[in-house]
């Protein structure tokens, strides 16, 4: 991804979460304002793009964005996604897996909701947790969520192989922030009903969190399905990143609106 290769997690890097700024803005502070101006003028061209990637019916698109609460998540969506065609886009909510989720196995839930042809899917938190939350809070034991580095990967693989092009992105922000910002969930009555008292247990693991997150992006970020690392401490540069990829990576699939047979374009309307 040119200019933002350098957020991109290469395969066999070792991530280190503690060297990363999460208010690095790409020595593009004094833009604030085009940049703003940018992620408005890239929410325009998704919606071309999506519109010509839902009518050509070719390929697949599966966006995972990971992070810790607060981090942006549905702000990515709301913000980079506002313009598109809600007939070729789809939202997963990855929340408490239910029983038969459960039983069925952790990659069960992400195989039902994969991308087809047209369509462009958005997990909002994903298969993952099965290496974070259930890793940081002992759902299950270390010998079992080392093994799901390879399954995921191999479940990603196959999508790949199936033509889905994958992109994920960590959304990173330090504890400082977050703190901000479930405190202004409390002072403001539009958001209030977004705190819940999880989170502040949630915070209490804030460095295993760090270790678990430094492990997925150390052994998941593939080629075919490569992790961001999306500095996020400033919400106007987290768009702008997050934006800028996914519309590279559509522009690259050299998308096109089919074209009608010349029997079918020379067919009289009564």
């Amino acid at each position: 991804m040119s200019e933002f290769k350098v957020f991109r997690v290469m395969p066999g890097q070792q991530v280190r979460i503690r060297d990363i700024d999460p208010n690095d803005t790409h020595s593009i502070d004094e833009k604030k304002g085009e940049a703003k101006q940018e992620t408005k003028e890239l929410v325009a061209k998704l919606d071309k793009l999506q519109e010509m990637f839902y009518a050509e019916h070719k390929h697949k698109l599966l966006i995972v964005l990971q992070g810790m609460d607060t981090a942006g998540k549905d702000g990515v969506i709301r913000r980079i996604f506002e313009g598109v065609n809600p007939a070729g886009v789809r939202v997963v909510h990855f929340r408490e897996p239910s029983q038969e989720e459960i039983d069925r196995g952790f990659l069960w839930r992400a195989f039902e909701q994969i991308p087809g042809s047209g369509e462009i899917v958005i997990f909002n938190r994903s298969h993952y947790e099965g290496v974070l939350v259930e890793r940081v809070h002992k759902i299950v034991p270390k010998e079992l969520w080392e093994l799901r580095y390879g399954k995921i990967n191999a479940f990603e693989k196959i999508l790949a192989d199936e033509g889905t092009t994958i992109l994920k992105f960590f959304l990173h922000i330090d504890s400082a922030t977050q703190k901000m910002r479930l405190e202004e969930r409390l002072k403001d009555p539009t958001k209030e009903w977004k705190f819940s008292n999880t989170d502040l247990l949630e915070r209490q693991h804030w460095d295993e969190y760090m270790k678990a997150y430094e492990d997925m992006l150390s052994y998941t970020s593939f080629e075919r399905s490569p992790w961001y690392v999306v500095p996020s401490n400033h919400r106007w540069f987290r768009d702008f990143l997050v934006g800028s990829v996914i519309v590279e990576t559509l522009e690259n699939l050299k998308l096109s609106y089919p074209k009608l047979s010349k029997a079918v374009k020379s067919i009289k309307v009564p």
